[in-house]
Order: C-alpha cells, then structure tokens, then sequence
C-alpha cells in the first residue's frame, strides 16, 4: 500500500505517516492464484477515541487524528519485544504501521505534554476477521486450524473470509466461528483484520514475519497470526459419512494448477493405476477435471481409473476420501483434504520441499534431481506460466523433479503403508 503523508519523517522507522484521505488499495504481492488475497480496511478507522482520534487495527496499527491546539505526539510499541517501532509529530492526518501481520501493538497519544489517549490491543471478546484468499483450496485447509489457535488464544469473536465452497466443511464443526463470504464481509465492523496468504514480493516483511517459502506453506499463517505454529488438522463434518462403495478402494488426483506439480513421469500414473488393480483396489479418481492444461500441453486422468471428476461438493469428496485405504496425489488442494480427513496420503511432488507441505511418511520425492524450486527465495513463481520451471525451462531437464520419479518408488513407498496386500493373492 502506498503511504503518502503531508508531514515528512526523517528517521527511518516501522511505520510512516499516512493522510487520513489515503484508501487502501492492496498489495503488491500476490497469492499462488494471482489474487491480491488483501482484505481493504474501511477509510476511516473504526475505532472511536478521545478528542476526535480514531483508530484500529484492519491493516495493521492505524490512527487518524484531527487539527488540534497543537502537534500530536504519536508512538507505537510492540509490547512483546518491548520496542519502540515507530514515533512522530504531525499537526493532523494519519498513522499506520508497516507491519500488517498481527503484532501486539500498543500506542500513545499526546499533545502539549499530556497524555491523549494510550491503547493495547486486546482482542478479548472483540470482532476479529481474518480473510482467506478465495479460489484456493488445499491453501485454506492448510491455514485455517491456525485461526483456530488464534480464537482460542485470544478469545475473540473471530469471522473467517473463504470460498463458499469451503464454508460447508467447518460450518458446524466450528460453531463459534462466523463463515462469510468475501461478498457478505462488512470490513467497517471489526476491530482488528488479518490476511493470509502467499506473498511472494514481500522483501520488507509487511505481510508476514518471514518469508513462507522457508517455513511451510501451512505454517506461514501461525507466523502471520502470532500463534503456536505446531501442525495441526482441521475437523471436518459431514452430513453423510457412509461408505460410498462396498468394495476397498483407493482415490487418486493427478490434475493440477501448474505442469510444474504434475507427476510427470511418462506413462507413471497408467502403471501405478494397473499395480493398485493388480492388488484388488478400485481405483477412483477424484479430480474436479477429467481434462486439464493449456496451449498445447493437456493433461487426462489415467486410463484404467474409475472417473468421479466433475463440479462435485467437497463434502462429498471427503467422504470419499475418509473411507479409501489411501490416497494417491500431488502438492495440491486434494491431498490437503485427504489429510484432514485423516487419510494417509501418498505425496508425488519434487518442485516442492516436503517442508512445504503436512507431514507424511509417504511422501515421494527423487533428491537426485532438480527439486524443491517453490521453496527457492532467489525464484518467483509466475502463476500465468503454466509450463513455469524456473531452473530447466526449454531444455531436456525441464520438470524432470518429477519425471525423474518411476512408478516403481511409488510403489514401493505404497507397499509401507499399513495393511497394503503383500501380493495379488492376498488380495482377494
């Protein structure tokens, strides 16, 4: 966002006087799908205080201040550090940290000498919002146990922005939590507002404390709100948990956002689909597209697998999901549901870092090879290349992250999991 401000600061500092005219417009770091994932604060604080001041915390510490007798005195601290992040005088306009993650902020207000006005945040029993991007799946499952933590750890009456699709899944486990859309959020009722997100081109670290690629992509939301950043599940409800089909099955999803998350090994997923076969499982394919890719370059379900693609509720996959013997996919929205639903997940990905993603031990990846370029900080990811490899691209080493991995370590990482039939015969 940018801060202009009619009173010029000559000392380097953590925030930067802003005119209490100044719009939020976003930011200039964008989120895997492209989108901003910004929630815009209102124009005018929505905090009322003494002699004309207004303040809040819906884009990090914000505080306008009328014309008065005199120069204000304006000083922001972080109580847990003990800091002094920021101090100024300007004869009216506005204040607004840079920092937009959660920081606990507390500020001052003085004029002619005296004391105005002094706040801590305290989020007890106060409208809190924190605004996932939407259009992203696997990324909100991910986050969303973290603002779980912060609830609990603030007491808050929290609302959590998502995709409406998402909304069904935590609805009635999480009754405590509002559910809104982006369209049904009223940013002028809350108190304080955070964002959650992938923010790639944050070199000053307004959006989160430290660069996500380096922490996780789930764990990057503990960093930006402040709490415990041990993983942790989700609980999802559903309405209908009986067994789709009678016989074991596995489900599977080889569809994705990018190529550079595909399991690119020539004819992999055909011979993984025939091994599973081989060994009595149905195979369903759980992919919400049976076809998928661009320009040129398409990509299909695998042949022999059982075609459940389709614009199906997420309900209904996870229900498929929490009665399969296991689940078979990428670094995608998919095998973060399989996760929740407490299904073990095999994790065919190697543009990824296993840090980036949940825990598993199932997780496939070829360290012989180009890997792990997502979690590379001197790369950028650019959402519009769908054929995007940072390293490789137009050469013979292009996505060989996961071209580079055979059917045959699948496979073999398959047969640990529990229960997995040693042979055809114990199949049956």
């Amino acid at each position: 966002m940018s801060e202009v401000s009619n009173n010029p600061v000559s000392s380097a500092s953590e925030a930067a006087p802003v005119s209490a005219e100044t719009t939020a417009t976003g930011s200039s770091t964008a989120t895997e799908s492209g989108s901003p994932g910004i929630q815009a604060p209102p124009l005018v604080p929505t905090q009322a205080g003494p002699a004309g001041i207004r303040y809040d915390f819906n884009d990090g510490c914000r505080i306008t201040l009328p014309e008065g007798d005199g120069e204000w005195h304006v000083c922001i601290r972080d109580t847990g550090t003990g800091n002094t992040l920021f101090e100024t005088r300007l004869a009216a306009g506005g204040v607004a940290s840079s920092k937009k993650y959660f920081v606990p902020f507390e500020f001052t207000v003085s004029s002619q000498g005296k004391e105005v006005l002094r706040h801590r945040l305290d989020l007890s029993g106060r409208e809190v919002l924190i605004h996932f991007p939407t259009g992203t799946l696997g990324d909100t499952i991910a986050w969303f146990p973290y603002a779980v933590k912060f609830e609990r750890q603030h007491q808050c009456r929290l609302t959590c922005v998502m995709g409406e699709a998402l909304i069904p899944l935590f609805r009635e486990t999480y009754p405590s939590i509002r559910f809104l859309t982006s369209a049904q959020a009223e940013p002028s009722q809350y108190y304080a507002t955070y964002n959650i997100g992938l923010f790639f081109n944050d070199e000053a670290n307004a959006y989160q404390p430290c660069d996500f690629r380096l922490v996780g992509l789930h764990r990057t939301a503990a960093y930006i709100l402040g709490v415990d950043p041990e993983e942790a599940r989700p609980r999802v409800a559903l309405a209908d948990d009986s067994r789709p089909i009678e016989q074991k099955y596995v489900c599977i999803a080889s569809q994705s956002t990018t190529q550079s998350k595909y399991w690119n090994h020539p004819g992999g997923w055909q011979a993984l689909v025939r091994f599973l076969k081989e060994q009595g499982y149905r195979v369903i394919c759980i992919d919400q597209k049976a076809t998928h890719g661009s320009g040129i370059v398409w990509n299909h379900i695998p042949y022999g697998s059982e075609d459940q693609t389709g614009d199906i509720p997420l309900v209904e996959r996870a229900r498929w999901l929490k009665h399969a013997a296991f689940f078979v996919g990428l670094s995608s929205g998919l095998s973060w549901l399989a996760w929740a639903m407490e299904t073990p997940v095999v994790m065919v990905s190697g543009f990824t870092h296993p840090v980036n993603e949940f825990a598993t031990p199932y997780r496939v990846i070829n360290y012989h090879t180009c890997n792990s370029c997502w979690n590379d900080t001197r790369v950028q990811f650019d959402h519009k290349d769908f054929l995007w490899c940072p390293r490789h691209a137009g050469t013979p080493r292009q996505f060989e992250c996961t071209r580079l991995i055979t059917a045959e370590q699948v496979m073999d990482t398959i047969r640990r999991i529990p229960g997995f039939p040693t042979s055809p015969a114990l199949a049956a």
